[in-house]
């Protein structure tokens, strides 16, 4: 059974108000996405995008349907000029406009049919498929080292921001510290330097 125009219709409003998030951290939740995303307008739907070909623990992508095209093209402006984060990723989530080919559950176009046969060895598209399936095999290899690789140095942007933050955790014990003890003041006496209390 063919897809009607209008559904098809009906389809394509709903890519125009979706946004397609990458690089979200893996322990980000459709909850954690909504509230995030909420200071944008109301998120009608979030549906992460499985990742087949990688088991491990890599960033997410997901679509983000809202209620109007507007409130999605806002969340991309926005994205794109300023870094977003959601739930500590070290990287910034990035967003872009949704396209059909994105949905698992698009309909048929409209009058387009689909035929699937076996190819014999000796038809002429059979060495185009085969250096398809060599393409693919290619493909397949270099994004898991670029994968890889990103992880990389995902890890050590992380570990440098939080080696920073204990940094400037210290130094703020112990200015606080030499606040609360009275050496501020005993030294604001001793150069005459006026000393406020907040």
């Amino acid at each position: 059974m063919g897809t009607s125009e209008a559904e098809y219709a009906a389809f394509e409003e709903k890519v125009k108000r979706t946004v397609y998030l990458d690089n979200i951290s893996p322990q980000v939740t459709e909850s954690v996405m909504r509230t995030a995303l909420s200071q944008f307008g109301n998120v009608k739907s979030v549906q992460f995008i499985p990742n087949y070909l990688e088991s491990r623990n890599i960033p997410h992508c997901a679509l983000v349907e809202m209620e109007n095209p507007k409130q999605a093209s806002v969340i991309v402006k926005e994205i794109a000029e300023f870094p977003f984060m959601i739930l500590g990723m070290p990287r910034p989530v990035r967003a872009r406009p949704a396209v059909a080919n994105m949905f698992d559950e698009r309909p048929a176009m409209p009058g387009r049919q689909i035929q699937c046969h076996w190819l014999e060895p000796e038809d002429p598209n059979f060495e185009v498929a085969k250096k398809l399936k060599e393409l693919h095999g290619r493909h397949t290899a270099e994004a898991a080292f670029l994968l890889k690789k990103q992880l990389e140095e995902e890890e050590k942007l992380a570990k440098m921001q939080n080696e920073t933050l204990k940094a400037n955790y210290k130094k703020y014990e112990m200015v606080d510290s030499v606040m609360s003890d009275g050496t501020a003041r005993r030294l604001a006496r001793r150069y005459n330097i006026r000393v406020s209390d907040d």
